[in-house]
């Protein structure tokens, strides 16, 4: 491969490296040349000078993870350095995700469940969407920062109750918000519609909020109404939201959850092929057959496993199960959750089988997930990334080596509207990842979760070294903005 621009100096050149481009096609060996922020130059044997030579022979070449669920909202600002997604390859995150957003938000009082998650009061500094995006690029995280807007942020901003319907005024100034946002460079809208502070919300008023995205060419993603029995209507919920729109759909976390719907993924992706004939619909997944969010008094069920992360009343019980609170106390399961309350949970609710048949599906994007607030979080915060490609790509063989990396790249660049992201190309952005194929692997556990991966060589930030098996001091990342969005099926 010949450089479009020849050029004689760079400052990095990555010699040799097995390069998978993102796109979904096997590698091809290559070096490439980056010059600032850019991939400069990609070719077989570059005649190129260097202030810094890395020689990957041997090691796979990848485009950044895009950690395509986020709840990192705050934690980009709190904690810049972002371990456990830097350690992992990834170089930008989604937030904004399951209607719960940083900005645009001005509290009453305390966050209402589940804007918890993001963290206490003080969390919530960003009454608009430019002041969270001035707030990203004063703290500089390690890993570049897209956004979506939350539905259940806009609802709180206008609303005295959250357990109704909106009126129509509330609509208009929670639609003149999230206008204001698009306008900023926000992803899309947002909901979490199976939490109680969204769950009153009818269809009619996600339509409304909608409305604004097709003309900024954003996209909808959703936490659906349900994940249990009820999940194909859900599904016909949010696949209406996009043809009203028109726009594409995010299904989030798409899983089978619950005991009594375990076995459905294959009627469950059905549904989503035959709404992707005629509409831009995809998802995303997190490779554990275990979820992790607030303490929801509807997801106790005995059969279920669920660990407690944290409780505001009870912080000594943080790492136990709930049958052994409950046990200790001589109470019910559902007794033991009401006492623990506001708390979080890991609910290990899914069946391997429907996880694996969804995460292969060839719609389906990456997402960790993960709660960084969590003192004991779901091992998903650190591990995803890894696991897909040790565990599941390497090791079980579900997908081979370039889809999984499509997943994590080049498909969610595309879908978000990321310009010159997730592709190894010349005149992209040199967001980049080296691994070794045959080491790569996560190391975090539930009863270990905060354990960086293994196989990490190394990760590039806007063409700045980041990462090398140890994090440097440097951080290089950006507020992404929405760009034009290519619908990658």
């Amino acid at each position: 491969m010949t450089p479009l621009t020849p050029i004689t100096r760079c400052d990095t050149l990555i010699r040799k490296a097995k390069v998978f481009d993102g796109s979904g096609l096997e590698a091809a060996q290559a070096d490439v040349a980056l010059l600032g922020d850019r991939i400069a130059a990609i070719g077989d044997g570059l005649p190129i000078e260097a202030a810094q030579v890395v020689e990957a022979d041997g090691l796979c070449l990848a485009p950044g993870f895009i950690d395509a669920h986020t709840h990192d909202d705050t934690v980009v600002i709190r904690d810049p350095a972002m371990l456990p997604k830097i350690s992992q390859g990834v170089t930008t995150v989604i937030v904004g995700n399951c209607g719960i957003s940083a900005a645009p938000v001005t509290l009453r009082g305390d966050p209402p469940d589940p804007m918890n998650l993001l963290g206490d009061a003080a969390a919530f500094r960003y009454p608009t969407f430019g002041d969270y995006v001035a707030a990203v690029g004063k703290a500089r995280p390690a890993v570049n920062v897209a956004a979506l807007v939350g539905h259940t942020a806009l609802r709180n901003n206008h609303m005295n109750r959250l357990d109704r319907a909106a009126t129509s005024d509330e609509i208009s100034a929670m639609r003149r918000q999230l206008q204001e946002a698009l306008a900023g460079g926000a992803l899309g809208l947002s909901t979490g519609l199976a939490y109680l502070s969204a769950h009153s919300a009818p269809a009619e008023e996600v339509l409304a909020l909608a409305q604004p995205l097709a003309d900024a060419g954003a996209l909808y993603a959703t936490h659906m109404r349900s994940e249990t029995e009820a999940i194909l209507d859900a599904m016909e919920e949010a696949f209406s939201v996009g043809r009203m729109g028109p726009v594409p759909v995010v299904i989030s976390h798409l899983k089978c959850a619950g005991v009594d719907n375990w076995g459905r993924s294959g009627e469950v992706l059905e549904a989503l092929e035959a709404a992707r004939r005629s509409q831009s619909v995809g998802c995303d997944c997190y490779p554990y057959p275990a979820g992790s969010s607030t303490l929801d008094l509807r997801q106790v069920d005995e059969r279920v496993k669920v660990t407690i992360t944290w409780s505001m009343p009870h912080p000594e019980v943080a790492g136990q199960s709930l049958a052994q609170i409950a046990g200790s106390w001589g109470v019910s399961q559902l007794d033991a959750a009401k006492q623990l309350q506001p708390a979080g949970a890991i609910y290990h609710s899914m069946s391997e089988d429907d996880m694996r048949r969804i995460l292969s599906h060839p719609a389906t994007m990456i997402g960790s997930d993960g709660l960084p607030n969590d003192p004991r979080p779901h091992p998903r915060l650190w591990g995803t990334f890894p696991r897909v490609l040790g565990r599941y790509c390497r090791e079980e063989k579900l997908f081979p080596l370039a889809a999984a990396i499509h997943k994590m790249t080049g498909m969610p660049a595309g879908r978000f509207g990321l310009e010159k992201r997730g592709l190894v190309r010349e005149g992209y952005f040199a967001d980049l990842v080296l691994f070794h194929p045959d080491q790569i692997l996560d190391t975090a556990t539930f009863s270990q979760p905060i354990q960086a991966a293994e196989g990490i060589a190394g990760v590039w930030v806007n063409g700045l070294l980041c990462w090398t098996g140890e994090a440097l001091a440097q951080r290089n990342g950006r507020y992404l903005p929405r760009g034009r969005t290519k619908w990658v099926q």
